[in-house]
């Protein structure tokens, strides 16, 4: 190594944790609020309608999940999911 080495700044970067796909995160909102027993469909259109993130349970992460993402970007996935797979 020469001296000049020495005086430069190396710059780290952690690898960010890897993203979701919002599907993968619904999933998984959905699993954790089955679990503990609640009705999963209902809890989650609560939280897209309420914004209030108690709607979704805290077990698995669940809620910190949701949270990652704009409830408009979820609408928007749900109603593309929706309409791709009822095509006639």
């Amino acid at each position: 190594m020469s001296h000049d080495s020495f005086e430069q700044t190396m710059m780290f970067q952690a690898k960010e944790e890897e993203e979701m796909a919002t599907s993968e995160i619904l999933q998984a909102v959905y699993q954790a609020l089955k679990e503990k027993g609640y009705n999963p469909i209902n809890q989650m259109v609560g939280y897209l309608l309420s914004g209030d993130p108690a709607y979704i349970t805290s077990h698995n992460n669940a809620r910190n999940l949701i949270r990652k993402l704009e409830r408009d970007d979820l609408l928007e996935e749900l109603v593309r999911h929706y309409l791709e797979s009822n095509k006639k």
